[in-house]
């Protein structure tokens, strides 16, 4: 086999990707122990050797180009086949480590995920975690993250998904409002209420209202004076001030309903949920900072209950 790749190299390959992990050549140098200008050096070379321009560089940072991003992806996995290979023929258990970027919904994030993430640190403290908080769909590969949590069925089959949980949903609404509005008894009754709409911002579709009927799942168009799109914590926020009514989580509303500042209406046609899932992406060998991860919030999530 005709060697390809000598320590120089394969020095300068590390040396690209704690570049754009940091998105910046400083940091890289400061973490790996050598100047800003021996990373720059090995980044010209390695755009050399390829004829493809990795960084887009300005005075105050630095941004992977389409190519470098390509190029990091592969590159970080083929990094993460090595350490697993040294681990598996030494024996050796090494510790997670590096960047873990993960995205999620804003509402899933406060009230499940974020609450988990100093104990996860606190175990592994060699990995630093970067949280996308939207609402928004993402490209693994394009926008760089190891992992996303998303509500709603998945059909994509390069990535793996674990269910979370199914999460219930109860109608709500201010003792207020109530008073002022009168508590709706059937479902026809909500066409006199208000209904806190909110509203996918992707594409402005208003997400309906899920309900059993005479022992069938049911969808419900609502209508009313407000609508939110992007912050779902918008709508609860409107409905605790007597705005009308919302179907939310349970789990983001059950100290309101405790404390009596929420009632939750409708119960009879309650029931309904909502699925959660963690997903990242297929790969013979999944990074250890991954791993570690998805075995630590499968193990947790629970813990993350109100």
């Amino acid at each position: 086999m005709k060697r390809q790749f000598d320590d120089v190299l394969l020095g300068s390959i590390e040396l690209f990707c704690m570049a754009a992990e940091h998105s910046s050549f400083t940091a890289a140098a400061n973490s790996a122990g050598v100047t800003p200008a021996a990373v720059s050096r090995s980044i010209s070379r390695l755009e050399e050797r390829l004829g493809v321009r990795l960084f887009v560089r300005t005075t105050r940072h630095i941004q992977l180009t389409p190519g470098g991003r390509e190029y990091y992806e592969e590159c970080r996995h083929a990094l993460s086949q090595l350490v697993e290979a040294e681990r598996k023929v030494t024996g050796q258990q090494l510790a997670p480590s590096g960047i873990l970027r993960i995205s999620m919904p804003t509402t899933y994030g406060h009230y499940r995920i974020l609450p988990l993430l100093p104990a996860f640190r606190v175990r592994y403290p060699e990995v630093k975690v970067e949280i996308h908080l939207s609402n928004r769909n993402i490209d693994f590969i394009a926008d760089g993250y190891d992992l996303a949590i998303r509500g709603r069925s998945q059909h994509d089959s390069s990535l793996i998904s674990r269910r979370l949980e199914d999460a219930e949903l109860v109608v709500v609404a201010s003792p207020d409002y109530l008073k002022r509005a009168g508590t709706p008894q059937t479902l026809d009754d909500l066409e006199q209420h208000d209904c806190i709409q909110f509203e996918l911002d992707s594409n402005g579709r208003r997400i309906p209202w899920l309900f059993n009927e005479n022992g069938k799942e049911c969808e419900q168009a609502t209508t009313g004076s407000y609508s939110c799109s992007d912050d779902y914590l918008g709508c609860v926020t409107l409905a605790r001030n007597g705005g009308g009514l919302f179907q939310t989580y349970r789990f983001i509303i059950e100290q309101d309903l405790f404390d009596g500042g929420l009632r939750e209406v409708l119960t009879p046609f309650a029931g309904r949920s909502r699925p959660f899932s963690l997903l990242y992406q297929h790969a013979r060998h999944v990074p250890l900072r991954v791993r570690s991860f998805v075995d630590f919030l499968m193990e947790n999530r629970w813990s993350g209950r109100n």
